[in-house]
C-alpha cells in the first residue's frame, strides 16, 4: 500500500501531533507499506527532499508564516503530485491545507483518513481570532470531505463539538506510543547531572512552555508541596524559549520560575532527544500533565512515563483524563486547579507503593505495529468499499 502522510510540521519539530505521525509513518514503513510524509519546509535549514527511517520525507517551501501556520505557494502543485501516485491519504488535524488534500482525494478516488489530535485555541487577540475562525472552517470543509475520521480516545470524541458532527463516520484509535531502553549508565549520569538523587522529590513536565499546557497551574501547586518537602525539583522537558506565539506566556511566568531557579527548585531541560527521556522518566517520582483546554486530546508523557512506573496527576479534561482513568497510575484534578494539584501531588507521594504499572500491558496497548495495524486494517475496508463502487472495467 502507498500511503501519503500529510501535516504541517514534522520532525525535527516537536510537538505530540509530530511525534504520533513519525512514530506511525516508521511503523507503516515498518510493515512492508510506501510511506510519504509532505510537510513544510518550515526551516530553510531543512532539506527538501529526504529520507528518515524508511520514510520518504516531502517538504514544501514556506513562503511566510502566520501565527502558528504557513503559507506555502507550491503545496497545492505538490498535493496534486503525490495524492496521484498514492493509494491511501492521511491528514492530520488541525491543519490550514486538508480541506484541498481531501478533495484531490476525492477526485481522485483515494481514500482520505483525518487523524483529529486536538482543538486549535491560538492566544487572546483579534487576529488570531480570525485565524481561528479560518481553521475551524478549513477543518469542518476536510471533515465533510474526507472519508473516514480517527481520534485517539471515545471520551475526547463526545465531548468535541467538532468530532460530534461526524460520528457517523469516526473510529477511535489509541495513539501509538514507544520509546528505546536507556542506554547504560544513562539514568545515572542523568541523576548525576541534575542531582536527582540528593534533590528529591522530582516533579517532571513534559511539554512545550505553551499557555494550554497550565505551567501556571504548577507553579502556583508548588509552595505547598515545598513546604512539606523542601529539596523538591521540577525538571521541564521541552521547548520553552521561542515557542511559536507563546512569548507574551513566557514574559509572564518567567519571573517567577527565575525564583525557584536561583533555588535550584526548576530546571529546563529543553528538548530531549527519545534515548534522553528513556533517562528522564526513571529519575522522576511524578509527572504533571496540568492542561488547560482541549488542545490536548491525550498526553502521550503520560503512557511514556507510566512504562517507566512513574505516576500522573492529569487534568479532567476529555480524552487527557484517560491514561490515569484506564491504568490506574496517578489522579485527576479539577482543570486549573493548583490546590487539587498540590494534594494530589502529596498524596501520590507519600503513597508511591499503590501506583503501579504493567509495563507489558501497556507496551502492548500502544505498540505502534500495533494501531498501525488497527489504521491498516480501516485503509483497507475504505479502498475496498471505493473500489467496489467504481463502474466494472470489464
Amino acid at each position: 500500500m502507498k500511503i501519503l502522510t500529510v501535516l504541517t510540521y514534522y520532525r525535527p519539530h516537536t510537538s505530540g501531533l509530530t511525534i504520533y505521525a513519525e512514530r506511525l509513518a516508521r511503523a507503516f514503513a515498518a510493515r512492508g507499506h510506501q510511506v510519504t510524509v509532505m510537510t513544510s519546509q518550515y526551516d530553510k535549514s531543512l532539506p527538501l527532499d529526504e529520507w528518515m527511517d524508511g520514510v520518504h520525507v516531502v517538504r514544501v517551501p514556506v513562503a511566510v508564516r502566520i501565527s502558528k501556520g504557513v503559507l506555502a505557494p507550491t503545496f497545492g502543485l505538490m498535493a496534486t503530485k503525490l495524492v496521484w501516485q498514492h493509494d491511501v491519504i492521511h491528514l492530520h488535524l488541525p491543519q490550514f491545507d486538508a480541506p484541498g488534500v481531501a478533495l484531490r482525494a476525492r477526485l481522485f478516488g483515494r481514500p482520505a483518513v483525518l487523524t483529529y489530535h486536538c482543538d486549535l485555541q491560538l492566544p487572546p487577540g483579534w487576529f488570531n481570532r480570525l485565524v481561528n475562525l479560518v481553521v475551524h472552517f478549513q477543518n469542518h470543509l476536510a471533515g465533510l470531505l474526507a472519508h473516514h475520521l480517527v481520534t485517539y480516545t471515545q471520551d475526547y470524541a463526545d465531548h468535541s463539538p467538532y468530532l460530534l458532527r461526524y460520528r457517523h463516520k469516526l473510529t477511535p484509535i489509541l495513539p501509538p506510543v514507544t520509546l528505546p531502553q536507556a542506554t547504560p549508565g544513562a539514568v545515572e549520569a542523568f541523576a548525576r547531572q541534575y542531582a536527582t538523587h540528593e534533590r528529591r522529590p522530582v516533579i517532571g513536565m513534559a511539554a512545550r512552555f505553551a499557555a494550554e499546557k497550565g505551567v501556571e497551574v504548577l507553579l502556583d501547586a508548588l509552595p505547598r508541596v515545598l513546604e512539606q518537602y523542601p529539596k523538591a525539583q521540577v525538571l521541564f522537558a521541552g521547548q520553552y524559549e521561542n515557542v511559536l506565539g507563546e512569548q507574551a506566556y513566557h514574559d509572564r511566568l518567567m519571573p517567577r520560575i527565575r525564583e525557584y531557579q536561583a533555588r535550584g527548585q526548576w530546571t529546563f531541560l529543553g528538548v530531549l532527544s527519545p534515548q534522553e527521556m528513556a533517562a528522564f522518566y526513571p529519575n522522576l517520582d511524578v509527572l504533571v500533565v496540568p492542561s488547560l483546554n482541549s488542545t490536548e486530546a491525550f498526553g502521550l508523557v503520560q503512557i511514556e512515563a507510566m512504562m517507566h512506573g512513574v505516576p500522573c496527576v492529569a487534568s479532567a479534561l476529555p480524552g487527557v483524563r484517560q491514561p490515569v482513568l484506564m491504568h490506574g497510575m496517578g489522579q485527576v484534578i479539577p482543570i486549573g486547579d493548583s490546590q487539587a494539584l498540590a494534594q494530589a501531588l502529596l498524596e501520590i507521594l507519600a503513597n508511591r507503593d499503590r501506583y503501579r504499572s504493567d509495563r507489558a500491558a501497556l507496551t502492548r496497548t500502544y505498540d505502534p505495529d500495533r494501531i498501525a495495524g488497527a489504521y491498516e486494517a480501516l485503509f483497507a475496508s475504505l479502498l475496498d468499499r471505493i473500489r467496489r463502487r467504481r463502474p466494472d472495467q470489464g
